[in-house]
């Protein structure tokens, strides 16, 4: 990969220079307390701003935050950030309650050799995700105009044509931070060289979510194990009857046909657990795939379907994993989920967690996340770049 790393910056010097760091602090916040449920991706990018103030950077942070429109929203402020960070730097974070304007101005004109400033959700300014290349311009002018030099950090959002992502690299001296370079190295492994047997695990809502990679994977994978609200899409193509499971319907024919260029490598539930209404209090069974009552959704699968994925897991050497295998944030549909991690910790080869709900999962159940070879912070842009497409952010680095 032709690109300058942090490495490269730290050797030409930081010290009394302001750098300007993309992270991906996206993080999911309690909707009635406004307070972090999972800081991964805050501890993801420590080691970039660590390396950075303690080689005397001033440095600028900026990320974006849930979805808003374009415009100044409270419950998307970055400001619990600020606070969660500054406790895990162990150093006070300087917060600007705007993205370019004076508040931001003053922040950074006031940090000193060491310190931390993090400005207010890029995405409160229209330019961020405009789709018009001189608005998204005219905000990346802004951005750059608060530094020397610029880290890429986020791989949670390279593959997003964003002004801080794709537009700030054309105008500072542009790095890959650490997170972002393990994040390629290990992509690149798996999509051009995997240890075989290489299994994948996909789970997740929608078949139509996942069509592109399952299309891209299918010809490279030994085994593909499917579960999660997708696999009653692939299963009613095998012409299984599945209540009031996820269905997409226009896409049955399209899991035939995959099932059809599978030639076996494609691995459905033998058993799900169905309910009779998405609640954690439902009643509940464990039935054959080929007995789900009509009155009944299967939200996940069932301990024989656990035990077949475990046994296919367990023969790999390269295994990558993406999306749950149920509705894990409830307690009696969590045990798919953790059956199958579970059974990911122990492969003696090299264990990739695609990011996303997986990732959110792993914590979520109180797995050791050191028993998993990386886990990924972003699970759109794994996808994506499995998929073989070429991700903005890291274009933008590459020139």
């Amino acid at each position: 990969m032709s690109i300058r790393n942090l490495d490269d910056l730290l050797a030409e010097g930081v010290s009394g220079r302001r750098v300007l760091v993309r992270a991906d602090l996206n993080v999911p916040l309690d909707k009635e307390t406004g307070s972090i449920t999972d800081d991964g991706r805050i501890r993801a990018v420590l080691p970039t701003l660590t390396a950075l103030r303690d080689a005397g950077a001033a440095v600028v942070v900026c990320s974006h935050l849930g979805r808003p429109k374009g415009a100044p929203d409270p419950k998307y402020s970055l400001a619990p950030v600020a606070a969660r960070l500054g406790e895990l730097l162990g150093a006070d974070v300087a917060f600007a309650t705007d993205t370019v304007g004076e508040a931001a101005r003053k922040a950074v004109e006031g940090l000193g050799d060491g310190q931390v400033a993090l400005l207010e959700n890029l995405r409160f300014n229209p330019g961020e995700t405009s789709k018009d290349e001189a608005e998204r311009g005219a905000f990346a002018d802004q951005l750059a105009a608060f530094a020397e030099a610029y880290v890429d950090d986020a791989f949670g959002a390279v593959h997003r044509k964003h002004a801080s992502v794709y537009d700030v690299p054309a105008r500072l001296p542009h790095f890959a931070g650490r997170l972002v370079l393990r994040e390629v190295e290990v992509l690149a492994r798996l999509r051009h060289e995997p240890d075989r047997p290489y299994v994948v695990v996909l789970g997740g809502s929608k078949v139509s979510d996942k069509l592109a990679v399952i299309e891209a994977l299918l010809p490279t994978v030994d085994k593909l194990l499917i579960g999660g609200g997708m696999c009653f899409t692939f299963l009613r193509a095998q012409g299984h009857e599945v209540g009031k499971s996820l269905l997409e319907e226009e896409m049955v024919e399209t899991c035939r046909e995959l099932l059809a260029r599978g030639e076996g490598r494609i691995v459905l539930p033998v058993d799900v657990v169905a309910a009779t209404e998405f609640s954690a209090d439902a009643a509940h069974d464990t039935v054959p795939v080929n007995a789900i009552p009509a009155d009944r959704l299967g939200l996940d699968i069932g301990p024989r379907t656990v035990a077949e994925f475990a046994e296919a897991v367990g023969t790999a050497r390269t295994v990558f994993w993406n999306g749950p295998m149920g509705v894990f944030e409830l307690a009696p549909f969590a045990a798919g989920t953790r059956g199958v991690a579970e059974a990911i910790t122990t492969v003696k080869g090299f264990t990739v967690v695609g990011g996303g709900d997986s990732a959110a999962a792993v914590r979520a159940l109180g797995l050791d996340e050191s028993s998993f070879g990386h886990i990924s912070t972003g699970g759109g842009a794994s996808l994506e770049y499995l998929e073989g497409k070429a991700l903005p952010g890291i274009v933008a680095l590459e020139q």
